[in-house]
């Protein structure tokens, strides 16, 4: 559990607002973890209430973004990854992950929590690839104009940008869709975007809408945030990228490690997660 102000285990030192829910310290607790507070702790048994298997779905997913850093890492040859709204460190690591893979995989962490870079830093700095960040995702001009990301990054060669549940938690006055495409825009083609979020499937599916409404308030409500929206506004995320198969899914539809026999959980349903591709521009010779 965290103290007043620093980690006896880690010996980091950080100013912590323990009268207010953190939507980082939520999802460690949701994850069994132990850095977090009773308002913390308070906050999500709100939202159990309602959907009582949440704390399913913070596992899925982390299972969806295994898979997708271990495809990137693996199979595409990416080898340099930025990790948008990193969070606290936790079980099995992105770095650890893509440097199994690949061990010249080098990962940027990028949080603008200074509690979750200062443990970030303390707790995942292992090696000269793996990088934790204090900035914002909505600063002006992008992260990748932010030099203290960039120092660790090659704008000539792919990244692969990482966003899973940050977007939920920028209302619709701050543009996330803006805020992502600009960021699309700056990155070298060749480059693969992942993002995840909560997700409203609106009136055909009655019983998940509902679902997804009730999450919402009560989110916003405990933390200020954690928006449900719609497919088209999940697919506006991927503006001028090619979605990799299966496309826009249930999160674990997206590259399972198998066939999925169980029930899907009412909960589960109200992720959605997809991988977005920058395609090189097709070269033109002279003549054609």
């Amino acid at each position: 559990m965290l103290g007043p102000e620093s980690s006896p285990s880690t010996g980091v030192t950080a100013h912590v607002d323990a009268t207010r829910a953190s939507v980082a310290r939520i999802y460690d607790y949701s994850l069994g973890g132990k850095d977090n507070y009773d308002v913390d702790r308070v906050a999500f048994e709100q939202i159990l209430r309602i959907a009582p298997r949440q704390g399913k779905v913070s596992r899925m997913s982390r299972r969806w973004l295994h898979r997708v850093v271990r495809y990137l890492a693996g199979y595409a040859g990416v080898e340099q990854f930025v990790d948008l709204g990193a969070g606290l460190p936790t079980a099995l690591n992105t770095h650890e992950v893509a440097q199994l893979e690949n061990r010249r995989a080098t990962v940027v962490y990028v949080d603008n929590d200074p509690v979750c870079a200062a443990y970030g830093r303390a707790l995942l700095e292992r090696n000269d690839r793996t990088h934790y960040v204090l900035a914002d995702f909505l600063e002006d001009g992008t992260l990748l104009t932010n030099p203290d990301v960039l120092q660790y990054l090659e704008l000539d060669r792919p990244i692969g940008v990482l966003a899973c549940g940050l977007l939920q938690h920028i209302g619709d006055a701050l543009s996330p869709a803006r805020a992502i495409s600009e960021l699309i825009e700056r990155l070298p083609c060749g480059s693969y975007v992942a993002i995840a979020n909560f997700y409203d499937p609106g009136p055909h599916d009655p019983g998940i809408h509902r679902l997804a409404r009730e999450l919402e308030e009560a989110f916003t409500g405990s933390v200020g945030s954690g928006w449900y929206r719609t497919r088209a506004q999940h697919l506006g995320y991927f503006a001028g990228l090619e979605l990799l198969p299966p496309g826009l899914v249930e999160l674990d539809d997206w590259w399972p490690l198998g066939r999925v026999e169980r029930y899907r959980l009412p909960e589960e349903r109200t992720m959605r997660g997809a991988v977005g591709y920058k395609r090189p521009a097709l070269l033109r010779f002279p003549g054609m």
